[in-house]
Order: C-alpha cells, then sequence, then structure tokens
C-alpha cells in the first residue's frame, strides 16, 4: 500500500477528470491518495485534502497538467525526494511523461516496478546569510519591479565580483530551466541531463548581453546596488523584495526533482517536436 499526493490544475476540465479516474483506480487497488485542500476542492475531491506537511511525505506524486503543474509538484515533494509522475494536460509539456490515455498504464508500471527514474539539478536561494532557502526546478528570477525603468545588480561567483548589471533583471537558471524564461531572453538551450548555473541578462541596456553558464559549484550572489528595489521570483512564485544593499545567494540545491520516465526520452527529439523543427 502507498501513499499518493494527486496535484491537478485548477481551471482545466480535463485534469479533474483524470485526478478523479487515478483516485478511484487507485482506491481498488488498496493505495491511499491525498490532495492539498485547494486542488481537492477543485476536482470534487474534498474528502481526500491534506495539508502541505502531510503531502511532502508521500510515496509518489502524480500531477495533472502542464509545466506549471509540474513545478507545483516539485515544490510539494522535492525536499523528500519523492518521484512525480507528470500527466500532461498542457501545451508545451517539456516536463510531462505521460499522456493522459496512457495513465493507468503509467500508474501500473510505476507500482510494478517497470521504469526509470530522471533526476533533475535544482537550484537554491536565499536573502542574506541566514534568510529563508527555497528551491527551483527551472529559475530564480530578480527583476524589477515597475515599467520604465532597469535596475541595478552586482553579481559576485564564488564571492569575486563580475561585473555590474544595469538591466530589467537576471536569471539564474538550471539546464530544465534553459527552456523557459531563460530561453525567451535568449539564453542557451541546455541538455537537462547536464549540471550547470545558468545566468542570463533580461533586457540589458550595456554591450554585454551575453549568458554564462557556469560550474554547478560557483555560488553567484546577487546584490542591489542602485536606488530601485527589485522582486524575487522562484519558479514563478513570488520569493520577496531585494532592496538597495540586499544580496540573493544562488547555488546548486542538494536536493533534486525525481521524474518517473517510462520511455528513453531524447531531448533533442522533444525540442525539436515543440518547436516544429523541419527535417530539411
Amino acid at each position: 500500500m502507498s501513499l499518493v499526493l494527486l496535484v491537478a490544475h485548477h481551471e482545466r476540465p480535463e485534469a479533474a477528470v483524470l485526478a478523479r479516474h487515478a483516485a478511484e483506480w487507485l482506491d481498488e487497488r488498496g493505495h491511499l491518495v491525498c490532495m492539498l485542500p485547494e486542488d481537492a476542492a477543485a476536482v470534487g475531491l474534498s474528502d481526500r485534502a491534506v495539508a502541505a506537511a502531510d503531502a511532502a511525505a508521500v510515496d509518489l506524486a502524480v500531477s495533472f497538467g502542464g509545466d506549471g503543474t509540474v513545478l507545483r509538484t516539485v515544490e510539494l515533494v522535492s525536499a523528500k525526494g519523492v518521484p512525480i509522475i507528470a500527466v500532461n494536460v498542457g501545451l508545451l509539456g517539456y516536463l510531462t511523461e505521460v499522456e493522459p490515455p496512457a495513465m493507468t498504464n503509467g500508474l501500473e508500471r510505476f507500482f510494478s516496478g517497470d521504469y526509470e527514474l530522471d533526476e533533475r539539478m535544482m537550484v537554491s536561494a536565499r536573502i542574506g546569510a541566514d534568510g529563508p532557502t527555497i528551491r527551483a526546478l527551472n529559475e530564480v528570477v530578480v527583476e524589477k519591479r515597475s515599467s520604465g525603468h532597469t535596475v541595478r545588480l552586482l553579481v559576485r561567483i564564488d564571492g569575486s565580483v563580475f561585473t555590474s548589471y544595469a538591466a530589467d533583471g537576471l536569471i539564474v537558471a538550471t539546464p530544465t530551466g534553459s527552456t523557459a524564461y531563460s530561453l525567451s531572453a535568449r539564453g542557451p538551450i541546455v541538455s537537462p541531463t547536464h549540471h550547470a548555473l545558468l545566468l542570463t541578462p533580461v533586457s540589458p541596456h550595456m554591450l554585454f548581453d551575453r549568458s554564462l553558464v557556469l560550474d554547478p559549484r560557483e555560488e553567484v550572489s546577487i546584490e542591489v546596488i542602485g536606488e530601485r528595489s527589485a522582486e524575487i521570483s522562484v519558479d514563478g512564485r513570488p520569493f520577496g523584495v531585494l532592496e538597495h544593499g540586499e544580496v540573493l545567494t544562488c547555488s546548486r540545491a542538494a536536493e533534486v526533482a525525481r521524474f518517473v520516465r517510462l520511455t528513453e526520452r531524447h531531448f533533442h527529439r522533444i525540442l525539436k517536436a515543440k518547436f516544429g523543427l523541419a527535417d530539411r
């Protein structure tokens, strides 16, 4: 018997249908199902609601949605190394593995041990020396708070000053996040199996506008040196505000995101399909 967390997109009817189907399938086989209260209410399974702290201590998490729902699932369970099955009810679906018709087959294969685990590097961030630490699978972003202005940000790498940026913001991304916000800011595309930290400026007002691909053991510190404060987001979630003189430190997280893989995945083929690239 396993405890399984279901995480569902709130605004996609197919996600709710799939979550209820999965709960029924798991119930019939003696497994326990739980959901966060807001997810449970959205899909009509309010009797399965548990607190977030209890949701983190499950044996398996199943995500029903797109990459945003996957990121939310990672946030909930990555600290405990819980494996994730990602069912694609989204648009791009870089992170999702299973199409809806194959959901029950995916669950069967997981419980029979017929799968592999794909471990993805994460990035951690904290404000100041003693601030709370949070993890991201895709990226940590330091960005201007209002339109029409840039922010001035000083970057140190392993404690040594690299340079200062006048820009709309800076992105510290993982290889998995290289196809997310960093890509839209003209950052490099990196295989998700690689280990690295990517530092990508957003609309820099300076001649140097290149991304850096850093060793995963290097630490990136970002300090606000102008009078304008900056907002911090972690995988699209607000994390805080960085005021003048405050420092955000980003480094490789000790934890990894663990995805259940049922087929051999080739990143270049996924990339080709998502971008509609021609054979010739």
